[in-house]
């Protein structure tokens, strides 16, 4: 089910085709994995399978008790010089796809052609013997690429100096840190430029130097290599993948070029309009939020378009008499940053008590948040003293519209005066 067509570093006139720019180098056909959900249970049916004769790439069988699709029906193909991106909430089956496409594991149905070397970052320290040095496992794994040792000679000190760990180079790695693992494992599958890279959630143990300095090695290796990446930091994945499959359960609920769409389906998945009481005297509660003047979207989340005016009405039941509380309400984003704050009303000490009900309508003009998901988290004080009543987070989501996929947190609104020269 899994076949790799080596790469040949001179090609001849007739495989001279095989390295053009628009060559597919990843075809995934129809692939799905099934999985067990105890030890037990497993081993029964495989026993089973070897005493029917099955071979286990079987298109027809069907799922049995306790079975479930890890990876169902997944099918794409990746072109040197495309990013595919791969996300989902965990356990949704994209590291499963990414053993299959390393031949970690086999699949039980489907095909998968890969063509050329293939590196890969999918486990820290996968691919590391533990008790040998970094420079012996640099040797192990450009051998396993199939690079000979006069070539791996040629690139063992760029790949020691990108990964900044020369002074214990020649330390067991077992004894390595793991932001020392992921540097030495993103330097030796960057430095000898595989034909295939495929990098799972490994760079988020790097610090922010070291994983800056891996996305501009990206940038530069891209057009000559075919890139499949899964993150859950959705601004990573937007800045270098042009193609994405959302999975969910196993299956790809979205795919396609539409980056910015895959994003947004990811995020709605986890708005939660929820209210979540953080801390409350009793004094008061928050029974409305509704935010004015908004449509909503098939979930029932309200949108806005950018620049409109933001206009919400919270409405809150009191269980004693208070005077007039003062609100500060927070926006946040859908990486749960908080990225806004809107000002505080004004108290007056001749403002009068209140016993039973209270209503407010928050107004702000020419909404400038970029495109994206936010959230609103809310803390109620009292007016003069300051003491806090009550604090919510995510009393309510909603979504900026806007036609460009922008990652800063602002789209600000802006002229230009072109000045010509007399």
């Amino acid at each position: 089910p899994i076949t790799v067509i080596p790469h040949n570093p001179q090609p001849t006139t007739e495989n001279r085709q095989l390295t053009t720019d628009n060559q597919v180098l990843v075809k995934v056909e129809n692939l799905s994995k099934k999985f067990c959900k105890d030890l037990k249970t497993s081993l029964w049916y495989g026993v089973k399978d070897l005493a029917s004769g099955l071979s286990g790439n079987k298109n027809d069988r069907e799922l049995r008790p306790k079975e479930f699709w890890a990876v169902k029906d997944i099918s794409f193909e990746l072109r040197r010089g495309e990013c595919l991106g791969l996300i989902g909430h965990n356990g949704a089956g994209k590291s499963t796809l990414l053993k299959i496409l390393n031949g970690l594991i086999n699949p039980d149905a489907g095909k998968v052609t890969i063509k050329g070397r293939v590196g890969a970052l999918i486990e820290l320290g996968a691919g590391f013997n533990p008790i040998l040095s970094g420079r012996e496992n640099i040797y192990n794994n450009g051998a396993i690429l199939g690079f000979t040792r006069m070539e791996i000679n040629q690139k063992i000190e760029e790949i020691i100096d990108f990964a900044e760990i020369r002074e214990f180079i020649d330390m067991p790695v077992q004894n390595y840190s793991s932001g020392m693992k992921v540097r030495l494992g993103f330097a030796v599958a960057a430095q000898m430029q595989p034909d295939v890279l495929i990098i799972d959630e490994v760079l988020a143990v790097g610090d922010l130097g070291f994983v800056l300095k891996c996305f501009k090695t990206i940038d530069t290796i891209l057009p000559h290599t075919a890139l499949v990446f899964v993150s859950h930091s959705m601004p990573m994945v937007s800045r270098i993948c042009n193609q994405i499959i959302l999975m969910d359960r196993g299956e790809a609920v979205f795919q396609g070029d539409d980056v910015g769409k895959a994003i947004d389906k990811y995020y709605t998945r986890f708005a939660d309009n929820d209210s979540n009481v953080i801390f409350t005297d009793g004094s008061l509660e928050l029974q409305e939020v509704e935010i004015l003047s908004s449509k909503k979207d098939e979930t029932g989340l309200p949108q806005l378009d950018w620049g409109n005016e933001f206009r919400i009405k919270l409405g809150f039941k009191l269980n004693q008499e208070i005077g007039m509380p003062q609100f500060n309400i927070n926006i946040f984003d859908k990486e749960q940053r908080p990225v806004a704050l809107f000002e505080r009303n004004q108290i007056s000490t001749e403002s009068k008590r209140i016993d039973k009900s209270l209503e407010i309508i928050l107004s702000h003009q020419n909404l400038q948040l970029s495109k994206g998901i936010y959230s609103l988290n809310i803390t109620v004080a009292d007016g003069l003293s300051n003491t806090p009543k009550l604090r919510m987070n995510s009393i309510i989501s909603f979504q900026v519209t806007h036609d460009q996929e922008i990652w800063q947190s602002f789209l600000l609104n802006a002229s230009y005066e072109i000045l010509e020269e007399s």
